[in-house]
């Protein structure tokens, strides 16, 4: 058996037209930073902390960074946002994976 791997330029296409139909309960939204990047690498997001969490109400903005590798490798994440979560950089805002 034999899987196709979707072209990454056709993934994020799918995936920047759900950014901007808003698909979801709303609290994360998302977008290309520069509509004439071809390539589709520079992304930016807001999320907004979900209910009954330490986050209620926050709203908190990100830079993504969709390398030729994507999506076999995932996104780099940098919160420009400042966020106290284990999994983020205090000083730089960038995602630990």
């Amino acid at each position: 058996m034999c899987c196709h791997a979707v072209p990454r330029n056709f993934r994020l296409l799918e995936e920047l037209e759900h950014g901007e139909k808003g698909i979801g309960d709303g609290t994360v939204s998302y977008g290309m930073d520069d509509g004439d990047d071809i390539y589709m690498r520079s992304w930016t997001g807001t999320i907004i902390g979900p209910h009954n969490s330490m986050h209620e109400g926050q709203i908190y903005q990100l830079k993504l960074f969709c390398d030729k590798d994507y999506p076999e490798k995932p996104p780099s994440v940098r919160f420009h946002s400042r966020i106290n979560m284990a999994c983020v950089n205090h000083e730089t805002g960038v995602v630990i994976s």
